[in-house]
């Protein structure tokens, strides 16, 4: 498949993960006043929310290996914390929405690595806890092998992934958590241990999703599958028959590796139209090409995007790109690793007086037609500026103790433009909170990596596991050394 092809796919809107708005559509805040923004100061951090700048104490980027002195550093950092009374957390990227992957007065501790090894025996590779996903495909690429499953971006760390237990595009698959095979991890008495489904299978399954709050991650060893190349299928219906299509196309036995959908979210036809693209393996697996990074294509791409913010014609525009001449230009063979291969920035606005912020809902895949006429009855009258959803298949996770997919569910990944003000903050606010209680009424969940704009009888309601899992956490750290600002905002109080 040409880059052009993969740019078109890609840009006009399969970059579900994108953060970032801003340049088109602004009205001030009345007082004039913008939320967050950018600082100078290094011991100032922020997400990619923009909305979440943070003082800490200590930011200590670790590059490292982890052999002994680098343990031994790790250690002493968290006895030096402990005995100051400051909070610790490990990051990655950053990209969580509602400081979750900062410590408050703390320490954070920003995980960069580089190193990854696989065994091609065990169809295994193992990396550092800061590796991210660009350096996990160049590597497994090069060898003929892809992630089993990833975020549907490469900029995030691979333990993040798993701290968040993200899930994307392959099928049929769970979150990313169900493909680690084991990890190590610093608990808060400075123990360093071995976690996976065999040993200290309790902790592993709490750190699966459980946002750093047992301990720092220091590598992981996850499964691999054969990269392939594959052909796309494009099929448009009536969005309220996505949800059974759905699940029918991934689960029916036709050989989709990968699989997304789309929803019109131009305002005057919001969520009538529907487009589900799916990956099924091409005959001819041989000389498969190398995984390119985002070209210009790409880049180019970004206008069409961008160009949504407040314009019905824009967003018309764009469902013509995407679900008309998207078959005919973006309809050519690609491999697995080509379509995992695009960082965020691709979209990025460039805008300061805005931000993107993602929603996420997870509905059974027979209460998708009511989720969709509850979103016609809340988005369109909010300020909110929706551009994009993306709709994926989740299969069940009985393993996380926060599991958000107690059985087969659609992700529905929501990518709104919000103004960076008192005002789009609060009415960003009160449509999450309407959103949440709409889902829940039909037994659906919604994901804890975004704003905390939830109330505490939501999170109660959409995550059973809280409180064993708030329990088990008091039980292995009761002094707190491992907190952020979820924990401060929900957990501290469970």
């Amino acid at each position: 498949m040409s880059n052009t092809r993969r740019a078109f796919l890609l840009g006009t809107g399969a970059l579900a993960g994108a953060y970032a708005t801003r340049k088109y559509y602004t009205t001030p805040d009345p007082s004039g006043r913008l939320l967050g923004g950018v600082s100078n100061d290094p011991l100032v951090l922020n997400d990619a929310s923009e909305l979440s700048p943070t003082r800490v104490v200590k930011h200590l980027t670790l590059t490292d290996r982890f052999e002994t002195p680098q343990i031994d550093a790790l250690r002493a950092e968290l006895v030096d914390a402990k005995q100051a009374g400051r909070p610790v957390i490990a990051s990655a990227a950053r990209h969580s929405m509602g400081g979750q992957s900062m410590a408050v007065a703390g320490t954070t501790f920003t995980m960069d690595h580089d190193w990854i090894e696989l065994d091609k025996t065990a169809l295994t590779y193992r990396c550092g806890a800061g590796t991210r996903w660009s350096t996990v495909i160049a590597k497994l690429d090069a060898e003929g092998f892809s992630p089993a499953v990833m975020q549907s971006n490469n900029d995030f760390g691979v333990a993040a992934t798993f701290s968040v237990n993200a899930h994307g595009w392959p099928t049929p698959y769970s979150g990313m958590g169900s493909t680690v095979d084991s990890l190590r991890m610093m608990l808060a008495d400075g123990s360093y241990i071995n976690c996976s489904r065999d040993e200290n299978a309790d902790i592993f399954f709490a750190a699966m999703g459980g946002y750093g709050l047992f301990g720092v991650i220091t590598d992981m060893t996850v499964k691999m599958v054969s990269n392939s190349r594959l052909q796309p299928t494009f099929e448009k219906m009536d969005a309220e028959l996505f949800g059974p299509r759905f699940v029918q196309a991934v689960k029916g036995g036709t050989g989709v590796q990968m699989a997304y959908g789309r929803l019109d979210v131009s305002k005057d036809r919001f969520f009538e139209r529907a487009m589900m693209i799916t990956y099924r393996p091409t005959q001819d697996q041989s000389d498969l090409p190398p995984a390119p990074g985002s070209g210009f294509m790409s880049k180019a791409a970004r206008s069409v995007f961008r160009a949504q913010l407040g314009s019905d014609s824009a967003k018309h525009r764009r469902w013509w790109f995407e679900s008309g001449l998207g078959p005919w230009i973006g309809g050519g063979e690609v491999t697995r690793n080509t379509l995992l291969n695009e960082p965020v920035i691709t979209l990025d606005d460039r805008d300061d007086t805005r931000t993107d912020i993602l929603h996420e809902y997870f509905i059974a895949p027979d209460k998708f037609a009511g989720w969709i006429h509850a979103c016609r009855e809340v988005i369109p009258s909010s300020y909110q500026e929706l551009l994009n959803i993306t709709l994926r298949y989740v299969a069940q996770d009985g393993e996380s103790w926060l599991s958000y997919a107690p059985a087969d569910r659609i992700a529905c990944v929501m990518l709104f433009s919000q103004e960076k003000t008192h005002r789009g903050e609060e009415d960003m606010k009160r449509m999450t909170q309407e959103l949440i209680d709409r889902t829940l009424d039909l037994g659906g969940s919604y994901y804890l990596p975004y704003r905390l704009h939830a109330r505490q009888d939501q999170i109660i309601k959409a995550y059973p596991g809280l409180r064993p899992f708030v329990a088990k956490k008091r039980a292995m750290d009761p002094t707190n050394l491992f907190r952020h600002a979820m924990w401060d905002t929900y957990m501290a109080r469970g």
